[in-house]
């Protein structure tokens, strides 16, 4: 994987607080920027990820409440007697 090189024209105001950023991490500008970075498109390709993944196996929050609350008046149990399809593959992570 080879190296390009980005040259960026930003205000005095703003690499003022990234050398403060990175200086409080002991790394270099372009470092902290390109962490910055590679961080993002992580966060992004996951959220991607999950999102595909919730349209594949289909929106559990708005499916299950309502395949729960069907269970419930049909059986007069409770949500959590309900049996579940499957887990919600986000973990909570929205």
């Amino acid at each position: 994987m080879g190296s390009t090189v980005l040259s960026l024209r930003i205000d005095g105001e703003l690499l003022d607080r990234l050398r403060s950023h990175a200086a409080k991490r002991g790394m270099s500008v372009q470092d902290y920027v390109v962490r910055t970075l590679i961080r993002e498109d992580f966060d992004e390709r996951f959220k991607t990820a999950v999102d595909e993944t919730e349209k594949f196996y289909g929106d559990a929050a708005g499916a299950g409440a309502a395949d729960a609350a069907a269970a419930e008046g049909a059986t007069g149990g409770t949500a959590a007697d309900a049996p579940c399809d499957h887990v919600r593959p986000s973990a909570g992570i929205a």
